[in-house]
């Protein structure tokens, strides 16, 4: 019998296959992490969301109950309005700033860019109670430094804390301040991606440095200007650093402060109602999902309008 009519066995795993396994298992450490510390919370807090439950105690199923609740329940309103009120307060003149900010040190003239883009960002480091003392600082009734330029042109003292206006004013300056410079970041990496010849057709047109900001560069960068409405859409949702350390829990004396995310935490971790704070959760990741939902609608509008 000739050597080449023996039959050799047929390999179980092909090369290729043994790269695909190779690489699946190189990237599996994510997708477990992402298992445990990402689905798995998911899917409990919708589980929990149908009990009654105080994490000591056993789980008492209650059906839709929490959520009617909710629906009902005047604090709920009151942090989804004060949250609406200090997303909308922040998130427009943010992006707005920042749109202009790196216009500016996008400026070939501009001396020492480096310097700013590094300046503009450190903000976004910063720790938020530091940036909450600070702020307290500037917006305190007595020896505030608002409260001290107002009386320059004789205004009476502002209690920033005891009015809705107020805290929402002083929590949406928190928030300004922090996040502008990292909007600014992005814009000018959008910046930078726009081709010169652009600039230098428009400049021969005639057309100042207003109007090619106004019909060059927005349309641009508009994908990214989206990018940045929807992340600062859920960031905006989910506030809760600044209020709680401004306004303190319960958001003040007629919670003025309280947002969603601190209503969340107080129904969890100090009145131990787990169940009731996982409806507030799944209520939350809802209007998330709408206001998203919403900006990929108005977003592919504009696209199909050009």
């Amino acid at each position: 019998m000739k050597e080449s009519s023996v039959k050799k066995p047929k390999k179980l795993l092909t090369q290729s296959k043994k790269d695909h396994i190779s690489a699946y298992l190189y990237i599996s450490p994510f997708f477990l992490l992402f298992a445990v510390f990402g689905v798995f919370p998911i899917l409990f807090t919708a589980y929990i969301s149908f009990h009654k439950w105080d994490i000591l105690g056993t789980k008492e199923f209650v059906g839709f109950t929490n959520y009617q609740w909710l629906l009902t329940d005047p604090l709920f309103w009151k942090a989804l309005g004060n949250t609406m009120s200090i997303w909308v307060m922040s998130t427009i003149p943010q992006l707005a700033l920042a749109l202009v900010l790196a216009f500016v040190l996008n400026q070939a003239l501009l001396k020492g860019r480096h310097f700013f883009r590094l300046a503009v960002f450190l903000p976004n480091i910063t720790s938020v109670v530091a940036v909450a003392i600070v702020f307290d600082a500037i917006f305190g009734q007595h020896y505030g430094i608002i409260n001290y330029l107002l009386s320059l042109v004789g205004v009476e003292p502002i209690n920033w804390k005891a009015s809705v206006l107020g805290t929402h004013v002083a929590i949406s300056s928190m928030v300004i301040w922090r996040w502008v410079g990292y909007n600014s970041i992005i814009y000018l990496a959008a910046l930078q991606s726009i081709p010169k010849d652009l600039y230098e057709a428009a400049t021969i047109d005639g057309a100042s440095k207003i109007q090619q900001f106004l019909f060059v560069t927005i349309p641009m960068i508009r994908p990214m200007i989206i990018f940045t409405v929807i992340l600062s859409t859920i960031g905006g949702m989910q506030i809760f650093a600044e209020p709680q350390t401004f306004s303190g829990m319960g958001g003040g004396a007629v919670n003025q402060g309280l947002t969603l995310t601190l209503y969340l935490y107080e129904e969890a971790f100090l009145r131990n109602s787990f169940g009731y704070a996982s409806a507030i959760a799944w209520l939350l990741f809802l209007i998330i999902v709408l206001f998203s939902l919403l900006n990929l609608f108005v977003t592919r509008k504009i696209k199909s309008a050009d």
